[in-house]
């Protein structure tokens, strides 16, 4: 059960792994793009070459879904960056079902693991296999492998690293079943928890004001989706900007957070403890561009800011 690339993988390493998968159960078709065309999901995609079954419920709970997922016999389920199951889905098989989540549980639970890893400055991150319960993310863990993030790493960077690692952990966790070597162990009670809450506008927007180091771990944890975003003032024209790609320069300055500097062909932005230095961006109704491409046509008013 998947839906997005972080789940084909896990998907491929178990076929790989000479396991029968019986079914593939994925989200419905969606419209897209500027057509509206009906897109398939990335597991739907590659099932269907595999030659796969395929269902695509929109109501987990609906009653011909369970009659289907019943007639599929499955002893055992595979949960990989999907929605949230009922009881009488994941309680379904004789093994029981079994999630992939993206970070060291019990830190960051919920939708976005990777980006809040990476906004939080943490230096490691790994990924958790664990029985499925009622609530999220919170039941029995059965494995977990560690790594290393990177001071200038992006979460599109961190994703693809956690995607591979966690492949490989799907497959340990199916051979642990299977030899009936298992022993889950409850998720350990921590009273410092850090979740992991859905991305949404107001969590992704640049403040200004805030510490130099903190914005970059912004940029960087929402780089290359959903994208850190904020507001151009320029010649009393206001535009939302993404940013992409910065580096950052520690300095002194008497300077207005949010302050732009144009130099040597540059985009330098003023914050709290230096300057963010903006490499890559997208202007409204335009493709994101590097700014050399940026300042070749487009000008920057002495008065110009981002907040």
């Amino acid at each position: 059960m998947g839906t997005p690339d972080f789940a084909v993988a896990s998907l491929e390493s178990i076929l790989n792994a000479d396991y029968n998968v019986v079914g593939v159960i994925t989200a419905p078709d969606k419209p897209a793009g500027r057509g509206r065309k009906l897109q398939e999901s990335p597991v739907k995609k590659f099932a269907v070459s595999k030659g796969l079954k395929v269902l695509q419920p929109t109501n987990l709970k609906d009653g011909k879904f369970i009659e289907e997922l019943k007639a599929l016999d499955p002893n055992l389920q595979v949960v990989v960056a999907f929605r949230m199951l009922p009881k009488v889905v994941w309680d379904l098989p004789e093994y029981g079902t079994f999630n992939l989540h993206a970070s060291l549980l019990p830190q960051y639970r919920g939708a976005a693991p990777i980006n809040w890893a990476i906004i939080n400055n943490e230096t490691k991150t790994g990924v958790s296999t664990f029985f499925l319960d009622e609530k999220i993310d919170t039941g029995a863990m059965i494995l977990q492998k560690e790594i290393d993030i990177t001071p200038k790493e992006s979460a599109g960077e961190l994703h693809d690293k956690l995607m591979e690692l966690g492949s490989g952990l799907v497959v340990e966790t199916l051979q642990l079943i299977e030899k009936g070597d298992l022993s889950p162990t409850p998720q350990p009670l921590d009273e410092l928890l850090k979740d992991a809450p859905k991305l949404n506008k107001e969590n992704t927007k640049i403040n200004w004001s805030n510490p130099l180091n903190q914005i970059y771990n912004l940029i960087r944890g929402l780089n290359p989706y959903p994208a850190a975003w904020c507001i151009l003032f320029n010649d009393k024209k206001e535009e939302k900007v993404k940013i992409y790609h910065c580096r950052k320069e520690s300095a002194s300055h008497a300077l207005e957070n949010g302050s732009i500097i144009i130099e040597d062909k540059m985009l330098k932005v003023a914050a709290q403890g230096g300057y963010l230095i903006i490499e890559e961006l997208q202007l409204p109704g335009k493709r994101k561009m590097d700014v050399k491409s940026l300042l070749n046509g487009y000008n920057f008013s002495e008065t110009a800011k981002f907040r």
